[in-house]
């Protein structure tokens, strides 16, 4: 009975950090039909499907930053939020000079 009483209270309290999401890491590609369907960038793992691409992981970096490597390797894009961090028109003309 303790035992159960003790796994109650642990799945009480370890909820609320499990339940919490990850900031959203995502991109839209303006050539989105030659995506890869899965790659690592920066330790980041890309999945698009049909030009818009979502990420898992990743390296501890700024969002500008993490912009220009993808974009090096995936090409432009019209829309990049790297861990919840939403670039704008401005910041995304800097990355995709990179292209």
């Amino acid at each position: 009975m303790r035992a159960l009483f003790l796994a109650a209270v642990l799945a009480v309290t370890a909820s609320p950090a499990l339940a919490q999401d990850a900031p959203a890491t995502s991109l839209t590609l303006v050539n989105g039909e030659s995506a890869p369907t899965r790659t690592i960038i920066d330790g980041a793992t890309w999945r698009c499907e049909g030009g818009v691409c979502v990420a898992s992981g990743g390296a501890n970096q700024p969002a500008l930053r993490a912009c220009r490597r993808v974009v090096a390797r995936l090409g432009a894009v019209s829309a990049f939020t790297w861990r919840g961090q939403e670039l704008g028109a401005e910041e995304l003309a800097q990355c995709n000079a990179s292209a």
